[in-house]
């Protein structure tokens, strides 16, 4: 579902997926429990490059041209029973900016939740397909049918802005510092720039 406010970014539920072969689910995120991987710290062998690159090939490209594309996903779950078709539910944020001295500004994104699946495959993991939440009026019936028994920590992750932009900021910190970017602020469309940690 598209949103276009900065302001209601969406953060990161990091959950530790490697080596778990259940569902795991976040029904009622604790103030520490939202967690935002470092960018830094990712690694190939785990499966958040791949949605990572999805977002940013597949996703970010349906907005606004801009010179940085920032992925910024939230995980609410995660099922790696079957390496063919690794499923990771959650609300998958991609956000588009221009630099412009020392500020990211903000030019277009939006958020798309709904059920990633992954395969892991010789050269490492790939996205293979996305089950979308509908946008409006389909939101509440897509939402519950893609993610079941997981909808109300869905909800819980999705309507919890502070803590969404907290983490996001930090992403946002994180990706400036692995691209050695000049970067001290970011700027939301008709906000005062803020700065990053």
């Amino acid at each position: 579902m598209k949103k276009y406010l900065f302001t209601a970014l969406a953060g990161l539920l990091a959950l530790a997926a490697c080596g778990n072969k259940q569902t795991q689910s976040a029904e009622a995120p604790a103030a520490d429990s939202l967690q935002a991987v470092s960018v830094v710290q990712e690694e190939d062998a785990t499966y958040f490059p791949a949605i990572n690159r999805f977002l940013v090939d597949s996703i970010s490209v349906q907005y606004a041209e801009a010179e940085i594309r920032v992925p910024l996903p939230t995980v609410v779950a995660v099922d790696e029973s079957n390496g063919e078709d690794i499923k990771v539910w959650g609300e998958f944020w991609v956000m588009n900016f221009n630099l412009v001295g020392d500020t990211l500004k903000m030019v277009s994104g939006g958020s798309h939740a709904g059920l990633m699946h992954i395969r892991q495959t010789e050269k490492g993991y790939t996205v293979t397909g996305f089950d979308q939440v509908g946008d409006g009026s389909l939101f509440e019936k897509t939402a519950k049918k893609i993610f079941g028994d997981k909808y109300d920590a869905f909800i819980a992750v999705y309507s919890d802005h502070e803590k969404r932009n907290r983490h996001h900021e930090n992403l946002l910190s994180e990706y400036v510092k692995k691209h050695h970017l000049t970067v001290t602020m970011y700027q939301d469309n008709g906000q005062e720039a803020k700065p990053l940690k």
